[in-house]
This record gives C-alpha cells, sequence and structure tokens, in this order.
C-alpha cells in the first residue's frame, strides 16, 4: 500500500520523535511504501529513515523551493513546481493518508483531503495520529462541526483519530483490506 504522510521538516523532541520512528518501522516491515514531501531533514527524515531501515521504498515529492533539502537516496523523487502541485501528485500516489504532527503546512495538506473526501473526490482512508495529545483541540473542533451541521459527512466517514501508530496503521490495513 502507498501511504502518504504530512507531517512536519521540524526537529521535535522525543515525545513526536519516538511515535514517527514507531510508525516508519511498522511500515517499512509491513512492506508499504512512504509517499511524503521528500525533504531529508527533521520529523520528515526521521520517518523516512524508519521506513527504509525496515525495508520499506521511499517515493518523495519535494517541491523546487525545498529540493536543496530533497532526500538524496530514495527510491523515486519527483520534484513538483509548486505547493499545490505536490499536495496533488502526493495525492494521486496515495492509497491511504496519514497525518501527524506539523505546522501550517501540514494542517493545509490535512485540509485539503479531508475536502476532497467530503465532495466524494477522494475515497481513501485518511488517519490523525493524534501523537501526544497534539490534535486534540482540532478534533474538539470537527466534532463541533460535525454536531452543529457543518459536515454534509459524518466525521467518522472523513478521519480516523489513532492516538499510537500501531492503531493508525492497523486501521489502514483493515480499511483497505490489506494484511
Amino acid at each position: 500500500m502507498n501511504i502518504c504522510v504530512f507531517l512536519s521538516a521540524a526537529d521535535l523532541d522525543e515525545r513526536y520523535t519516538r511515535p514517527a520512528r514507531e510508525f516508519a518501522e511498522l511500515l517499512g516491515k509491513g512492506g508499504h511504501t512512504l509517499v511524503w514531501g521528500g525533504s531529508d531533514v527533521g520529523l520528515m527524515k526521521v520517518v523516512a529513515d524508519g521506513v527504509q531501515e525496515a525495508g520499506g521504498r521511499l517515493v518523495g515529492v519535494s517541491v523546487e523551493f525545498l529540493s536543496d533539502r530533497s532526500r538524496a537516496v530514495a527510491d523515486e523523487m519527483v520534484v513538483a513546481r509548486d505547493l499545490a502541485e505536490r499536495k496533488a501528485q502526493m495525492l494521486g500516489r496515495a492509497d491511504a493518508v496519514v497525518i501527524m504532527v506539523g505546522g501550517t503546512g501540514t494542517l493545509d495538506e490535512a485540509t485539503e483531503i479531508l475536502e476532497l473526501k467530503k465532495h466524494g473526490h477522494a475515497t481513501m482512508p485518511v488517519v490523525l495520529l493524534n501523537t501526544a495529545g497534539f490534535y486534540d483541540g482540532l478534533r474538539q473542533q470537527f466534532l463541533r462541526m460535525d454536531a452543529e451541521g457543518f459536515l454534509p459527512v459524518p466525521l467518522g466517514d472523513l478521519v480516523f483519530f489513532a492516538e499510537e501508530p500501531v492503531g493508525a496503521l492497523a486501521y489502514l490495513e483493515e480499511s483497505s483490506g490489506v494484511r
């Protein structure tokens, strides 16, 4: 399965890197392919290292203005002209999506896939990995949107919240019929 992971390129502390390494190892050992932003820095590097070390494939989609931070050794590396093209290429290669901790770029990517799913333009499973409660506030906001009628489909049809990496991958494999 090609699993697109949206996440930060920032250097983060152990409460975020430990679960990222764990998820990456599970992904690689499961024989899956990581589709990610192509960066070889920060949390993106942690995940790419973990997947590669565990035997998984790496498909990076970088962007021109960040190409100097691209991973030198990946199974495939694409350089998009802008962020919109990057997101489209990443999603176009994905069978499933995992959203890990990140800043505004990750939030933009997360809301894009949820909007596509809301309108029926994407059907892939999406997991929000809520490491160390990072997305508790976002989950609360989504629940309010759902309860007050802002979502035309139930929140559970758009995204699955996982607290641990093993639960995230288990959900994706079950949803995709992969084991």
